[in-house]
């Protein structure tokens, strides 16, 4: 019973950051007049997950604590985010139309052929967009050295592309079955299952679950305790 308590705690304050965090980016959004603003609270969603994911010994944040975290780093992307954001945002944009000019005008079988390519050709770029950012939030490295490292995770770590992708059209399922969630929690379900799927999946310096959090270590630790209460147990009998 006290384990089902610990873990619905656990739950309830993650879903409790999450909120925060919607109601965080909505407001930094309006404040930087949502065109300045929009790409600065991408950036501080995902470096405020990425907190709180390598912070293993006390994830049970208050909402100070989400929101002064979300704050800080928006202050510190105010700049960096927006350049490395828009451009990303165009080229995503010239696909998308790409896309959807084949899709409405008959081309014959060869446009069959070329929506098939555009639409994997979206997708990949989804998958790098999404990933970028997480990096970005890891290194503190130049946008073309982030570039080229996501665009290498994409391909080299097909798993954590997968898990994305299968994370991203759960909570798509969700949001269609209760939109009450899309309204409540926004941006930040899909952002926070990207930063799951790379912390379990990604193997990134700095943010790896098998670094941070060792399966191994879990069990010694488990299998310690229980031998620890064993003896207790034992010495109680004994007296």
């Amino acid at each position: 019973m006290r384990r089902f308590a610990l873990g619905y705690e656990y739950f309830a304050r993650i879903i409790l950051m999450l909120m925060v965090g919607q109601a965080a980016f909505i407001v930094h959004t309006v404040m930087g007049l949502v065109v300045g603003g929009f790409f600065p609270s991408i950036a501080a969603l995902y470096t405020t997950f990425r907190t709180w994911l390598i912070d293993v010994d006390d994830r049970s944040w208050s909402v100070s604590r989400t929101w002064v975290t979300f704050h800080r780093a928006w202050k510190a992307e105010l700049g960096p985010a927006n350049l490395f954001g828009w451009p990303q945002f165009v080229v995503w944009a010239l696909l998308i139309w790409d896309y959807y000019l084949v899709n409405w005008n008959d081309m014959g079988s060869i446009g069959y052929a070329v929506s098939g390519l555009l639409l994997l050709v979206n997708v990949l770029y989804g998958l790098f967009v999404l990933v970028s950012w997480a990096v970005r939030a890891n290194f503190d490295e130049k946008p073309m050295w982030v570039v080229r490292s996501s665009i290498s995770m994409v391909i080299a770590r097909p798993l954590c592309s997968v898990m994305i992708i299968a994370l991203l059209l759960i909570t798509a399922w969700a949001y269609s079955t209760w939109p009450g969630l899309g309204v409540a929690l926004g941006l930040t379900v899909p952002v926070f299952a990207v930063m799951m799927a790379i912390y379990s999946y990604g193997r990134l310096p700095g943010m790896d679950v098998h670094v941070l959090e060792p399966v191994e270590e879990k069990r010694k630790k488990r299998a310690q305790d229980r031998a620890e209460r064993a003896e207790e147990r034992a010495e109680r009998r004994n007296r």
